[in-house]
């Protein structure tokens, strides 16, 4: 959740130093920067979802 909220924080940073007149060029690499943390981020909690689901999966068959 930690990492979420840093990298709404950072496309908020990117947006604003798009919105200031940041050259076109720094300012596609921040975003370009900007979307490939979230897509790391998006990446790692799939993997933690994918995780959880199968220690419930795990728990379930021992429980049977």
């Amino acid at each position: 959740m930690k990492k979420f909220v840093a990298s709404l924080i950072v496309c908020g940073f990117a947006v604003a130093m798009v919105a200031c007149g940041a050259k076109k060029e720094e300012a596609a690499a921040a975003i370009d920067s900007v979307a490939t943390e979230v897509q790391t981020v998006v990446d790692s909690a799939a993997t933690v979802v994918d995780s959880a689901a199968a220690v419930l999966d795990s728990a379930a068959a021992v429980v049977k």
